[in-house]
């Protein structure tokens, strides 16, 4: 079984159809949504599935989602963001991979046809292939017992999915599969395309030569 981990705050907007679209994958999976203190119709939208587990903790990705890993009953764990659609037979393809692949990650695609935003996909995609560092919102997943092992996400306010990925590479090659996750592009266009992407550049050269990078650093800013 596939453990789906949503980590959740104030994502009204874009939870339902995400919730929606899961419901298509006939794979034996289970969901697992993990609040961090939503103000609005966040939590009364995971009320209204059926067989959605719903959790809380305090607001930060690390700690939802090492939260939702305790209680999960999967062989694999898949953490999904609210505003990222999996594409279709995603979770059959996991279930399907040989015992020797232990994590991975699906190759990321933003919505809408903004040609600036497909660009940034594709090079983020090409350094993903290269070097294996991969983003949240790109539907990260792991066998179960590999996640204990790691002792779960580093609880960080921020990058716990780069710093995850360091880790990764000392127990095992996470594989990029050749399908597209979906990411809502909000939080680009708002925040402007080519400025979010230089945001991008600086975060990923910090942590490649191990400099630090402050939470209140723009990129984190909440965009809903």
């Amino acid at each position: 079984m596939i453990s789906i981990i949503i980590p959740v705050y104030n994502e009204e907007q874009v939870l339902n159809t995400t919730l929606q679209q899961l419901a298509n994958h006939q794979t034996y999976y289970e969901v697992i949504i993990v609040d961090g203190g939503s103000t609005d119709r966040t939590c009364e939208i995971a009320r209204e599935l059926p067989g959605v587990t719903l959790l809380h903790a305090n607001k930060g990705r690390a700690a939802q989602m090492n939260v939702g890993a305790k209680v999960a009953r999967g062989d694999w764990l898949l953490f999904l963001h609210a505003d990222t659609l999996l594409p279709a037979n995603a979770l059959f393809d996991i279930q399907n991979l040989p015992t020797n692949i232990k994590a991975g990650a699906f190759r990321h695609r933003f919505s809408g046809n903004d040609w600036k935003l497909r660009i940034i996909s594709h090079l983020d995609n090409f350094r993903c292939q290269r070097n294996r560092i991969m983003y949240g919102d790109q539907a990260m997943f792991i066998r179960h017992a590999l996640f204990e092992k790691m002792g779960g996400f580093p609880e960080l306010a921020i990058l716990e999915d780069l710093y995850f990925c360091v880790e990764l590479k000392n127990h095992t090659q996470a594989v990029l599969m050749d399908n597209y996750v979906v990411t809502d592009s909000r939080k680009f266009t708002k925040m402007g395309i080519w400025r979010s992407f230089y945001h991008l550049v600086v975060i990923l050269t910090r942590v490649q030569f191990g400099l630090s990078v402050e939470k209140n650093y723009p990129f984190f800013k909440d965009v809903r």
